[in-house]
């Protein structure tokens, strides 16, 4: 209510006259002694002496002035800070992901665009990160998996193929070399090493075995991808990965299952309420300019399935139509959303 007077005040304390003082504000300066008569009659204050042309301040006046000095100058920084989020100059972006290979393609050209924009990033399971988006503790997350959810607003990144890891001693390591590849009904009775169950990657691979009714024997569970990998090079038994996830290893040959097209996914996730906030929207187009910039999606990915309601399924679409897709999913606002299974990654 009191804030155009209080400004009033502070400008003609500033400036030492109502003249410059209502240049300085754009007033009139009939408009100007107006807010500032208001002010000291609505208190029964005198906060100026006025002597002809010229004004001094009141002992309470120069008390006030204090305050304001303190109030519009914090008001001045509160509009420099914005000013500054607004042209990327400062700011924080919080991502989380279910595994550092997941993100990092994203994080490199988001920090070479936006050097002052500070980051961290939090690995682990898909529930995990799902709960830190709704708890606002993540502004954006790269998920495995998803399902229709009007809260959430996703971009399908990327799908990465199900390979097989064997220890270069192990008889499908020798086929390699010969020309022959695995087979999913080489997996009935082989001794596996996996993921735990809600694996995202284990998943895919046992739909695929249990619509061919093929049962391996998993010979040890174990609750991270490095440990998986490690187990494969000391032999124990054969493991999956996304091959996104690859880390060449002397010790481990890397072989794809020939007859059955098994596949993870990565979406781009945030809360559909804050996917036009400045960061998330610019983290959003970057992960759309990766996209399309990729070769055509008849090739590698050549998908075959929808994604859920609301996502934007951009491993399909061809070169530049990414970027447009976002801009029209954001002003829709009736479409549904999509969002991440709470299921680990």
């Amino acid at each position: 209510m009191h804030h155009s007077q209080l400004r009033a005040f502070h400008a003609v304390a500033a400036h030492g006259g109502f003249t410059a003082a209502a240049q300085a504000l754009g007033i009139g300066q009939p408009t100007l002694s107006t807010q500032l008569g208001a002010l000291e009659r609505y208190f029964g204050v005198e906060l100026l002496h006025r002597r002809g042309r010229t004004v001094a301040l009141s002992e309470l006046g120069a008390a006030l002035f204090k305050i304001t000095q303190r109030l519009f100058g914090a008001e001045a920084e509160a509009i420099d800070l914005l000013g500054a989020v607004r042209d990327f100059a400062v700011g924080h972006l919080r991502i989380g992901a279910v595994g550092p290979y997941h993100v990092t393609e994203m994080l490199a050209l988001f920090n070479a665009r936006y050097k002052r924009i500070g980051v961290t990033v939090a690995i682990g399971n898909s529930q995990e990160m799902l709960a830190r988006l709704l708890d606002f503790r993540s502004d954006v997350a790269i998920l495995a998996q998803i399902e229709a959810d009007p809260r959430f607003h996703s971009i399908r990144y990327s799908r990465h193929q199900v390979v097989v890891m064997a220890h270069r001693d192990h008889p499908w390591a020798k086929r390699r070399s010969s020309g022959r590849s695995v087979r999913l009904a080489d997996f009935a009775g082989a001794r596996m090493v996996m993921r735990e169950t809600g694996s995202t990657t284990r998943r895919a691979f046992e739909r695929a075995l249990a619509a061919a009714d093929i049962v391996p024997e998993i010979a040890m569970e174990i609750g991270s991808r490095e440990a998986v990998w490690h187990a494969v090079a000391r032999g124990i038994g054969v493991g999956i990965v996304s091959e996104r996830e690859v880390i060449p290893h002397e010790a481990i040959a890397i072989l794809p299952i020939a007859d059955a097209d098994i596949h993870t996914d990565e979406h781009v996730v945030c809360l559909a309420e804050r996917r036009d906030s400045r960061l998330v929207a610019a983290f959003l187009a970057i992960a759309a300019e990766l996209i399309a910039a990729r070769p055509s999606s008849a090739g590698r990915w050549a998908l075959s399935r929808s994604t859920p309601s609301g996502g934007i399924d951009a491993a399909r679409m061809p070169l530049g139509c990414v970027a447009s897709a976002c801009a029209q999913t954001r002003s829709s606002r009736a479409s549904s959303r999509a969002t991440p299974s709470r299921e680990k990654a």
